[in-house]
């Protein structure tokens, strides 16, 4: 059995996860959504990523990005090495978008802070 912390509406249920032959049992949610992440959570993990990408010309070295929806946990790793050889000219505005869909995975990496020109 695995507990996990819903993170889908203010009340934060712990939910108690158990995988069977027959499925998969939620117990602990007081609302459909805890069921619903449970079962995501279990069968295809997906996060926001955040960090940085190098400026150039920039008043920074780096500015702060995020993807615009959920990636696969799993494509993480692939996500930050491929992130880690990006450059972006300055000035930066956020909202910009850095990288349209990125890696194919239908988000794109988008700017969250300014960045001015040196």
């Amino acid at each position: 059995m695995e507990r996990l912390k819903c993170v889908r509406c203010p009340l934060g249920c712990i939910l108690k996860v158990k995988v069977t032959k027959s499925g998969i049992e939620v117990e602990g949610n007081r609302c459909p959504r805890g069921e619903e992440f449970a079962l995501q959570e279990i069968e295809n993990p997906m996060r926001i990523l955040t960090t940085s990408v190098k400026v150039l010309g920039g008043a920074l070295p780096l500015v702060s990005v995020k993807t615009s929806g959920a990636v696969p946990k799993e494509k993480i790793k692939e996500l930050m090495e491929y992130i880690k050889s990006l450059e972006v000219k300055a000035p930066v505005k956020i909202g910009d978008v850095i990288e349209k869909n990125i890696l194919g995975l239908g988000v794109d990496l988008v700017a969250t802070r300014d960045c001015d020109e040196r």
